[in-house]
Formats: structure tokens, C-alpha cells, sequence
């Protein structure tokens, strides 16, 4: 059996088994994230009478040169409404290894970023996503963050127990 196919395979398995899964995607950042870039998802409405998890979906290569992000998150709500988040997620242990899962130098990483929400309104939720990291004693960002490979979002309905 050719690799590719038992490659397939595996993923398909793997994806069929999160049933949970509402809603993914990711944007690729083939030459780094310029701290003027600002990431943009929309999804669509979703059951008003369920609740939700968000999560952050992060790929970064051993070119990330530090060991945690700092990330600007901002859901912009079907009518009008704005909440916006400062967050910093660890991205490697001390002694360097990098966290979140994956062979080899790319490494996915699934942060939280908001628990059960509930998306009640009518109409289409846009979240935007920038990067704020900045090297220690400088006030002004990184210009273009290096090593993140890919930024995403996903919606994950809650469990009831």
C-alpha cells in the first residue's frame, strides 16, 4: 500500500472521530506574520440553544524563535456587538522542546480561547486574530513573526453531562 494512502486514510479516520467539531479553518502564512497582518474567519450562524468551545489552531516550525505568543482576538458579534481578548499561550517547555502535537519541526498547537459561549444571534460571527509579540525592552513588535506557519480557528460544540 502506498505511503500516501495509509497517510489518507489516517486522516480521515481521525477527522471522522472528532464529531464534535462544528467548524475549522486555517489560513496559511507562508512568509511569516507581519504584526500588521490581521487573520480574518467568519462562520455561520450555529444552534442558538447549544453552547460552544473556541479554539485558536496554531502551526508553528523550530524558525519560532520564542517560547511563548502573544495574540490580539476579536469576535465581532451579528449585531454589533465587540469583545476583545489579550492573550498569551506558552508555546514551548522550559527546557525548549516545543508543545502541541506533530512530527518533526511542525508542531500544531490547539489553544483555548473561549468556553461555552453561547452564539444566540442571527447571522454570520467574524472573528480577527493578530499577533502583538514583542522582544523584551522594545516597545514596537515583532515587524514579521517568524515560524508561524498557519493560523486558524474552530468551533467545537460543548458537551452536556
Amino acid at each position: 500500500m502506498p505511503k500516501y494512502l495509509v497517510v489518507l486514510v489516517g486522516i480521515v479516520l481521525f477527522i471522522s472521530c472528532d464529531s464534535k467539531i462544528i467548524f475549522s479553518q486555517n489560513k496559511s502564512l507562508p512568509n511569516g506574520w507581519n504584526k500588521e497582518e490581521v487573520i480574518k474567519f467568519d462562520f455561520p450562524k450555529l444552534d442558538s440553544l447549544k453552547t460552544y468551545n473556541l479554539f485558536i489552531n496554531l502551526r508553528n516550525t523550530n524558525d519560532y524563535r520564542y517560547n511563548n505568543i502573544f495574540l490580539i482576538a476579536e469576535i465581532n458579534f451579528p449585531h454589533g456587538k465587540t469583545v476583545t481578548d489579550t492573550l498569551e499561550y506558552k508555546m514551548s517547555n522550559p527546557d525548549g522542546s516545543w508543545l502541541g502535537t506533530g512530527i518533526g519541526s511542525v508542531k500544531e498547537n490547539k489553544l483555548w480561547y473561549k468556553e461555552h459561549v453561547s452564539l444566540s444571534e442571527n447571522g454570520i460571527y467574524k472573528i480577527s486574530i493578530s499577533q502583538a509579540v514583542r522582544n523584551n525592552g522594545n516597545v514596537d513588535g515583532v515587524s514579521n513573526l517568524e515560524g508561524i506557519t498557519d493560523i486558524g480557528i474552530s468551533v467545537e460544540e460543548t458537551t452536556q453531562e
